[in-house]
């Protein structure tokens, strides 16, 4: 599995294969990467180097301390990747915009409401499917006209979540 690495303004493509091997763009690393709490701690072996990790996950994205400096890293697997860039290619400029499930799932969280003004790329609704939670982002600057779901309702593809304008 693919996944989409932003840490700071680098973006590596990170591609697990084996438990105990990664490419990290393109180049083979062994690693052994292992819980040692369930407060974020973690110890990482990369190619025979010991690093021990403290990770926090703040709405989304992650923070990872590494011998003292703090990194914001933002995660996307191929899945949601496809996802985000199928959302803006077809979101309109202007006027009414419709977000639709991609796929059917539960609802996890609507962190907007309606008369609230919302940037591009802010999470509107957290859709969970096939045991994943997506973040569906808005494509484009605008106002929720319309929150059409709750936490906990069970949605089918194509089934508008929330209107923009």
């Amino acid at each position: 599995m693919k996944y989409f690495t932003t840490v700071g303004d680098k973006t590596l493509i990170i591609d697990i294969n084996k438990e105990d091997e990664v490419l990290v763009d393109g180049r083979r690393r062994q690693v052994d990467f292992r819980a040692i709490d369930d407060e974020g701690l973690y110890s990482l072996l990369l190619d025979g180097a010991s690093f021990d990790l403290l990770v926090e996950e703040i709405e989304g994205e992650y923070r990872v301390l590494i011998n003292g400096v703090a990194y914001p890293v933002r995660v996307a697997d191929e899945r949601a990747k496809r996802l985000a860039e199928a959302a803006s290619a077809f979101a309109p400029t202007s006027g009414e915009f419709n977000l639709k499930s991609p796929m059917p799932g539960l609802i996890v969280a609507v962190p907007v409401a309606e008369g609230q003004a919302v940037k591009r790329g802010q999470v509107l609704v957290v859709l969970e499917s096939m045991k994943m939670e997506n973040e569906l982002k808005s494509p484009r600057d605008g106002i929720v006209t319309a929150v059409k779901v709750q936490p906990r309702q069970a949605v089918e593809q194509n089934q508008v979540l929330v209107v923009i304008t």
